[in-house]
């Protein structure tokens, strides 16, 4: 494997995170060869010099295929090809080929499938190169252009397709979605860049076992528990992709609907690899495309994951006197989740709610919802009703407000 890089201000982080991209699909890396390319050449994107260079590589180290740390065109990457006489692959091809190895949901295959079937329908003609093509007219028309028309017509055939069952897909997981608003529990996303130890976090909060592991894109579809013994009463907690610089846009997009999860969050745990020395561009990234998918005013708290890897020692907990904003913790070690855990809690917990409600016999429902979300402590029932005996954040009874009538009113209102 050749892995090919771009020059810049970062040029060398960006060369050590596409090496590990390329380690993650699989690739074995012999060789990184940076480039200045100031003005992108209509022919090959590097010049002819570059390419040359490259050819010669290739040959001494009997590399197979191009990775390309940038988004070529489909005449760009046809024309590399057929110059170094092996495969090239660009940065979104590369990520394409991740996601479809690591999805593993109904939905996640859906969404990479779609997201490769369209960038695949750009590049269609160089699997032709052997039939004839030759331009438009009557009598005109080559065996290879019909081929192409076929193609052409079955892969955007597939894409209906793909879409309708997208969209039926997408009408269950939010139909799924509205069930947990209407329960009224909070919801936290754990979002952050790809291997900043979100999914090992998220066992650690919920004792589950997601699959974690230490390369780019481990997690990609989203999972959701919930987080007991909380002071603010019980969270729901979803697991979401990480981001990564340049995230291709199409893929953007086919994970939209997964991202929704942050969208709809009530908090994020934004987690950020301390050791990272690239951590601040690292949040950056994060925050673009939290903007990008209509997250970015949804409240964060920041988790300073790994800090048993820093050279120097940090106070494992939170930093803040009053309302906790950045937490240090290391989630494989399990250093500083208690505190977490308290961050969590005063961050969606606010004023407590304590005292006696009582609800008519026909209020089941009602007093189904309060033992759901973790309200209730004591209860007895008699002739009357419900006597109920409530301990439970401000935040999760107010939705109840509306249909908990004048009795759970004058809770509130006596609690405020």
């Amino acid at each position: 494997m050749l892995p090919y890089a771009r020059q810049g201000l970062d040029a060398e982080a960006g060369a050590r995170e596409f090496e590990d991209l390329a380690r993650s699909a699989g690739a074995e890396v012999l060789a990184c060869v940076p480039a200045r390319v100031v003005a992108p050449h209509p022919r090959f994107y590097i010049g002819s010099g570059k390419a040359d260079e490259l050819k010669d590589l290739i040959a001494a180290l009997d590399a197979d295929l191009v990775l390309v740390d940038h988004t070529l065109s489909p005449v760009q990457e046809r024309n590399l090809e057929q110059y170094l006489g092996v495969r090239v692959v660009d940065r979104t091809g590369l990520i394409l080929d991740i996601f479809a190895q690591r999805a593993r949901s109904h939905e996640g295959k859906l969404e990479v499938e779609l997201a490769q079937l369209k960038h695949l329908a750009t590049r269609l003609v160089r699997g032709w190169t052997h039939l004839e093509r030759q331009r438009g007219g009557i009598g005109l028309r080559g065996p290879g252009e019909t081929q192409l028309e076929t193609d052409r017509r079955l892969l955007a055939e597939r894409v209906r397709q793909l879409q309708k069952r997208l969209e039926r897909v997408r009408t269950q997981r939010g139909q799924q979605r509205r069930a947990r608003l209407d329960a009224g529990m909070p919801r936290v996303a754990l979002v952050g860049y790809t291997n900043a130890g979100k999914s090992t976090l998220f066992n650690a909060l919920t004792r589950s076992a997601v699959y974690a592991a230490d390369q780019l894109f481990a997690t990609l579809d989203p999972t959701v528990r919930r987080i007991e013994n909380l002071d603010c009463g019980p969270v729901v907690l979803a697991d979401t992709v990480g981001f990564v610089r340049n995230l291709p846009h199409d893929l953007v997009a086919a994970f939209r609907a997964t991202l929704a999860e942050a969208r709809d969050a009530d908090l994020l745990l934004h987690v950020t690899d301390a050791a990272d020395p690239e951590r601040e561009r690292r949040v950056d990234v994060v925050d673009a495309v939290l903007e990008e998918i209509g997250a970015g005013q949804v409240p964060q708290l920041a988790v300073f994951n790994k800090i048993d890897r820093l050279q120097s020692p940090v106070p494992c907990g939170a930093e803040d006197a009053g309302e906790p904003r950045r937490v240090w913790i290391s989630a494989a070690r399990g250093l500083g989740l208690d505190a977490l855990r308290t961050a969590l809690a005063q961050r969606l917990g606010g004023a407590r709610v304590r005292g006696a409600l009582h609800l008519e016999p026909a209020a089941g429902r009602l007093r189904a919802r309060l033992r759901t979300l973790g309200a209730i402590r004591e209860e007895h029932f008699d002739a009357r009703g419900w006597h109920l005996d409530i301990d439970a954040p401000r935040a999760l009874l107010e939705p109840l407000r509306r249909e908990g009538g004048t009795a759970l009113e004058r809770l509130l209102a006596g609690s405020a």
